[in-house]
């Protein structure tokens, strides 16, 4: 049995059931119409749209923005182009030896010297350096001694000596420790260096002594300075020549440089990081400064002509050329700056003057009383008034401008 109360509450729910109906109707008219609804969405508004609002399925980008564009790929860094391979050509049995001796330095500066000859069959270098020695710890390895049985072994032609680099460090005379540069201590580097010096003389086989190049740190450069103007004397004391290699390591206000130009002139890193080793180039440019003085010993015409093998040390192989007749010059000498036929002179500036000119001629009259010769008539210096009128020979000869 329905109450009162039930009535009232059905009463009062039942907009909300007639909205649900409605909404259910809507739900179901656009189900079976779609095609409809997609018409009228551009033109006017509809209750389904109020109540369920749809998102677009398919967003547009602004037309202002563009797509990101692709990255361009970097070219690659040309490489630099190959060196050109030196032939090696098979050395002969009795080809003559270049021994190099001394430190690291020295064993670099024997790469470049075999590159240098590598086309020479008639030349061998033969390296023999201690990466670790030199003239201070003559307890490690002392060069006056070994130098001897090196060139017993060896038979060298020429002995290239580049030693100090290791240097800079305390050194013992006698039971005392002596700090570098000091006055004992540079007394008893010279006697050490002048040891070796005499050592390579008694074998007698000439030698070549190459200097250290600048460093980076600069309390090192001051000291190789020093150590080259010491092997400098011991190479002259001896018979020696020493081979400075300075400047080609250095600017043109004396700085260390890490790159600088090649034996051809080209750019190129010369040392390495340390400041201290050298690069390949580098060895090279060593082995630059020492050709010429090497191949006056060997006898070569050139650093690279090949020399024979029975070819004594000193003599060149080629024979010299005669010399050029010397170029004759022909030289005009001074002249007067006047005709000579006007002064009655027939010689020029320095001889005899004439014993009396002619005062007849044009040129005495005009030089000593001013008297200019007379104008033809009809000329453009004949100011004469009225003008004169110009004679038949004149007119024959004079011609008439048009």
């Amino acid at each position: 049995m329905v109450t009162v109360a039930r009535i009232r509450l059905i009463v009062r729910r039942l907009p909300l059931l007639v909205l649900a109906a409605a909404v259910l109707a809507v739900a179901g008219a656009g189900a079976l119409h779609t095609p409809a609804f997609a018409q009228e969405e551009g033109s006017g508004w509809s209750l389904r749209e109020l109540l369920f609002p749809r998102r677009s399925e398919r967003i547009e980008p602004p037309a202002d923005i563009q797509p990101a564009r692709p990255k361009p790929k970097k070219k690659p860094k040309p490489r630099p182009p190959a060196e050109p391979e030196t032939p090696i050509v098979e050395k002969a049995p009795d080809a003559r030896v270049v021994l190099v001796v001394g430190d690291f330095l020295a064993g670099g500066l024997a790469e470049g010297l075999d590159a240098a000859f590598a086309d020479n069959p008639a030349v061998r270098i033969v390296a023999r350096s201690n990466g670790s020695s030199g003239f201070v710890r003559d307890d490690f390895y002392n060069w006056p001694v070994e130098i001897k049985s090196l060139i017993e072994t060896e038979k060298p032609s020429v002995v290239i000596v580049m030693l100090g680099s290791n240097d800079r460090q305390q050194m013992r005379v006698g039971d005392v420790r002596e700090q570098p540069r000091s006055e004992i201590w540079t007394k008893e580097y010279e006697r050490r260096t002048d040891a070796l010096g005499k050592a390579i003389q008694d074998a007698k086989v000439p030698f070549l002594w190459v200097g250290m190049p600048a460093f980076r740190v600069a309390k090192m450069n001051s000291d190789m300075l020093a150590f080259n103007d010491i092997y400098h004397s011991a190479a002259q004391s001896h018979g020696g020549e020493f081979v400075d290699v300075w400047d080609g390591f250095v600017d043109e206000n004396g700085a260390f440089v890490t790159s600088g130009p090649d034996i051809n002139g080209q750019p190129v890193r010369l040392r390495s990081d340390d400041g201290i080793n050298v690069t390949k180039a580098g060895k090279r440019k060593l082995a630059f400064y020492t050709e010429k003085p090497l191949a006056k010993i060997l006898g070569l015409a050139a650093p690279g002509s090949v020399t024979t093998v029975s070819a004594p040390a000193g003599a060149p192989v080629e024979a010299p050329k005669p010399a050029a007749a010397p170029v004759v010059v022909d030289r005009t000498p001074p002249m007067l700056l006047s005709d000579p036929a006007l002064d009655g002179g027939t010689e020029l500036l320095g001889a005899a003057q004439p014993a009396k000119a002619d005062p007849n001629l044009p040129g005495e009259k005009l030089t000593v009383e001013g008297k200019a010769p007379a104008a033809s008539p009809g000329r453009a210096d004949d100011f004469s008034w009225p003008p004169k009128t110009p004679t038949a020979s004149s007119d024959a000869t004079t011609p008439i401008s048009r």
